[in-house]
């Protein structure tokens, strides 16, 4: 039963619940969506000129600044109409005016001014984040609510410091990268080789010049005493543009020469000079460099060839800049590279694999999940497991993997058949 008329002060009091009812909604959208920008897409929209991106790009700088203004600003619409309903509906309806008006408010609010926005927030966080930005970042400048949340802050962060609840601020990380770019793919918005190339440059930085070195057994190198005819026969013969001298053994690199200097020579007439009179300083690397510093020394001219030595300064291999532009492009294929037979040959069981092959790239390649530790390809894994050299036939076994040798050339393995392995059948039941 209405307790008193509706007079002209209860409307003014019902359009500031509106009012501050629609403030609180505009809040709680803003809120949702700036909380879940990150700074990579805010530059992505200021670097695509959407309006309001530069305001949304300096509040994603310190989510903090903006996050405790809007609590405080939804908290206070709440509680002040919340305050108001109050007293209009006990003067109109007396002490069950009171119930009506909570349960009519907390409905309002949670679903028009709660659920609606928040959920549009996240549905279009875009949107909401580049309309809500320009207005946020003009209230963070009004003195009376920057000192407020200011105050309130301190004293929380005081609080949390007191029951030693302080965290660190969360950075993003490399696998979070990936995860990104694993989405991204998977909701069709980069394709495939483009997700494959992000994954290679940010794995490019862990990865050192011992997993990408041709090795010392493939090594094509010139004695210094030969003629500059047949270090030129053997360049041709091998594909090779520059090829290492070497002094008394493969771990006495003297020098370089490449085809082209090779070749000016024999047409002067010195076809029958020495290698050793005639070569260029040889550039060295230790196995354990980044192939990333590696890439800034080619860039600054140092050469594009590089003897790798191990800690006990022998030659541990060669590393040249297509090796290294293979861990960011994939494998670049010409006619001088050497071809193994049976290299990624699917079987009924299983799948054969080079030996020479990375570990790191079969288990990405072939969704596998092949042991690294202390070798980097799948014949450093086999000989391992074998504790000394298998021979065709013989099988090694990890807790989930199978490694038949399937072919091998003098000590080294070439081919392997990699199978998983079948759970044991369990028992029959007794009858």
């Amino acid at each position: 039963m209405i307790a008193t008329a509706w007079t002209a002060s209860d409307s003014y009091l019902s359009l500031t619940v509106l009012i501050l009812l629609i403030f609180s909604g505009f809040f709680a959208l803003a809120e949702t969506s700036l909380v879940r920008m990150n700074k990579s897409r805010a530059r992505s929209l200021e670097e695509a000129n959407r309006r309001g991106a530069k305001a949304l790009g300096v509040l994603t700088e310190s989510p903090q600044k903006f996050l405790n203004p809007l609590l405080l600003l939804v908290l206070i619409c709440q509680l002040i109409s919340a305050t108001i309903v109050g007293v209009l509906t006990d003067r109109l309806f007396g002490a069950a005016g009171i119930f009506i008006g909570i349960v009519g408010e907390v409905v309002v609010i949670f679903v028009f001014f709660e659920a609606i926005p928040k959920n549009y927030a996240v549905q279009h966080p875009d949107n909401a984040a580049l309309v809500t930005a320009p207005v946020v970042s003009t209230l963070l400048r009004f003195w009376p609510i920057k000192w407020l949340s200011t105050l309130l802050l301190a004293i929380a962060q005081g609080v949390i410091g007191l029951l030693g609840l302080e965290g660190q601020t969360q950075k993003m990380t490399e696998s979070e990268v990936l995860a990104m770019a694993d989405v991204a793919q998977e909701d069709m918005a980069i394709e495939s080789s483009e997700r494959n190339f992000i994954h290679s440059v940010i794995e490019f930085g862990d990865t050192i010049v011992r997993e990408v070195m041709v090795p010392r057994i493939d090594m094509v190198s010139v004695p210094g005493t030969q003629s500059v005819r047949e270090a030129l026969d053997l360049a041709v013969a091998t594909g090779r543009s520059r090829i290492p001298v070497l002094g008394d053994s493969v771990d006495d690199v003297v020098g370089m020469v490449n085809l082209r200097h090779l070749a000016g020579l024999f047409a002067e007439g010195q076809g029958a000079a020495l290698v050793r009179d005639h070569m260029g300083e040889a550039q060295f690397v230790p196995e354990t460099k980044r192939v990333a510093s590696l890439l800034n020394e080619v860039n600054q001219g140092k050469g594009h060839l590089f003897v790798v030595v191990d800690e006990y300064g022998g030659t541990a291999g060669l590393v040249t800049l297509e090796d290294v532009l293979e861990e960011l492009v994939g494998e670049i294929t010409d006619e001088s590279d050497p071809t193994f037979e049976g290299e990624f040959q699917s079987t009924d069981t299983g799948v054969v694999l080079s030996g020479r092959l990375n570990i790191d790239d079969a288990n990405e390649d072939f969704n596998l999940d092949l042991p690294k530790d202390g070798w980097d390809t799948v014949g450093g894994l086999v000989l391992d497991l074998a504790g000394g050299v298998p021979e065709v036939g013989d099988v090694v076994s990890t807790p989930e993997y199978h490694l038949t040798v399937v072919r091998m050339d003098g000590r080294r393995v070439e081919e392997v058949l990699i199978e998983l392995v079948q759970p044991a059948l369990p028992p029959p039941e007794e009858s």
